[in-house]
């Protein structure tokens, strides 16, 4: 994610200027919050349930502010004990919560069959199933429930603006279960909350002909019943799936790598911004591929407004505000990698994405770094970059040495080792991690494992605990 006033630029030797206004603060739910342990524990580190399957089918009203539809999700237990219970991750009731007297919550579920639902926890963000009987590790099931999905009337990721409608982590999820227990930790508005394993969805939209969608995943478009039309998506191997709608203007072409890249934008776009978006787009999907290993996923889409704020990432989808200088679309682009196909839990370690992205986006654009580290301001002793977003919602003033330190941290690292060493670092780590979970632990053991050197002084110094 890119929020709109967190965008750091480089300007001389020394220089690593940082243009932060947080102005939202979300306060977030302490009841329920954080890995519930009291399920079934895993004795090993697999995480669990995994191989999901999500086959959904949506309908979508005149405007694309309400889709209803059906819901089935299918799971293997990855974990050496009986799974006797899952649960939804209904994120896009993150900044509305329960709703109020006169408006439930955006996203509701019902009609559940495969398990039983309980009561909705962690400010309706969260619904647990319990299972018929117990699912013996290896084994699979499935749970099916109606869903309908109502777009919140603010400018989010899952919002609105204008006649365009923006469906970021609107379907339920699987949460993830652990060595730590279930993973129920609260939404927060300030950066991301979302840790999910990958799945393959299987997606059918049903929406008026004046809409285009642009969705995660390979996408073709259908005839449907009179003045509408059927968007059918396959997406495998993702974290999640987001789509918008709207009365966009568009555009493909193919990079030179074999990435098909389709732009979406509003009318009322800057021209220059969007096709600075294109181009950037292009250039960094290809060199990323060779930088951290090929894009999997065959296609991206970007969809581009004027006052979206700032950016934000799903696999094979990114929403951007655009100015005539364009956008975060490298950032955003970078993510594909750095939560997508390397993923990590953002609510405990948003680092390990957002600095990583950053990097990347600061490498591409050829920012100078060296010394940036003399430059980061630490508010107190208690800030590491390493923090959880537990601690930056309490510290929101703070959030942006996630954006700052952290590439500088990575561009210390790679002077370090040297930028041959730091390359092989980089696409041997994302191979290792390739569509799985990675950890700080992780990268720590794999950049010591290129070097002889100690690098535990250099984890110290840049505070990555």
């Amino acid at each position: 994610m890119t929020p709109s006033a967190v965008w750091p630029f480089l300007s001389g030797r020394r220089l690593f200027v940082v243009l932060l206004v947080l102005v939202v603060w979300v306060a977030v739910g302490t009841n329920d919050a954080g890995a519930v342990t009291g399920g079934p524990k895993v004795s090993r580190a697999a995480a669990t349930p995994d191989r999901a399957r999500y086959d959904v089918t949506l309908r979508a009203d005149a405007d694309g502010s309400h889709w209803t539809g059906r819901q089935r999700v299918s799971f293997r237990n990855a974990s050496d004990r009986p799974l006797r219970e899952v649960y939804l991750r209904l994120w896009g009731n993150g900044e509305d919560q329960c709703g109020t007297p006169d408006a439930r919550s955006p996203v509701t579920v019902s009609h559940v069959e495969g398990g039983t639902p309980g009561g909705l926890i962690v400010n309706c963000t969260a619904l647990r199933i319990a299972l018929p009987k117990p699912l013996a590790r290896g084994q699979r099931t499935s749970v099916a429930f109606d869903v309908s999905l109502t777009v919140p009337d603010h400018a989010a990721r899952f919002g609105r603006e204008g006649a365009y409608r923006f469906m970021g982590n609107a379907l339920p999820v699987l949460a993830v279960h652990d060595t730590k227990g279930w993973h129920l930790d609260p939404y927060v508005a300030l950066g991301e909350s979302f840790y999910a394993l990958t799945g393959d969805f299987r997606v059918r939209l049903d929406h008026p002909s004046t809409l285009k969608v642009p969705a995660t995943g390979v996408t073709r478009a259908l005839p449907g019943g009179p003045g509408r039309t059927v968007t059918l998506s396959v997406a495998n191997r993702v974290r999640d799936f987001a789509w918008a709608a709207g009365p966009f203007r568009t555009a493909t072409e193919t990079t030179p790598g074999g990435v098909r890249v389709k732009s979406y934008w509003a009318p009322d776009t800057p021209a220059a911004g969007v096709r600075v978006n294109r181009t950037d787009a292009v250039a960094s999907i290809d060199r990323f591929g060779r930088e951290f290993g090929r894009y999997p996923y065959g296609e991206i889409d970007l969809v581009m407004t004027s006052r979206f704020g700032g950016g934000m990432e799903y696999p094979g989808l990114v929403l951007l505000g655009t100015t005539e200088e364009g956008g975060a679309v490298v950032h955003e682009v970078a993510h594909q990698w750095w939560y997508g196909v390397v993923g990590n839990d953002e609510y405990a370690s948003p680092w390990l994405d957002e600095s990583f992205a950053q990097y990347a986006n600061a490498r591409f654009y050829g920012w100078v770094t060296r010394d940036c580290w003399s430059d980061v301001h630490w508010p107190d002793d208690s800030t590491a970059l390493t923090n959880s977003m537990a601690y930056w919602s309490q510290h929101p003033g703070e959030y942006h040495v996630v954006y700052t330190a952290g590439p500088c941290a990575l561009a210390d690292l790679e002077r370090t080792l040297g930028a041959g060493t730091m390359a092989r670092l980089l696409k041997r780590y994302a191979r290792d991690h390739w569509y799985g979970v990675s950890t700080t632990a992780d990268f720590k053991k794999a950049a010591q494992a290129l070097t002889d050197e100690d690098l535990d002084p250099f984890w110290e110094t840049h505070r990555i605990h």
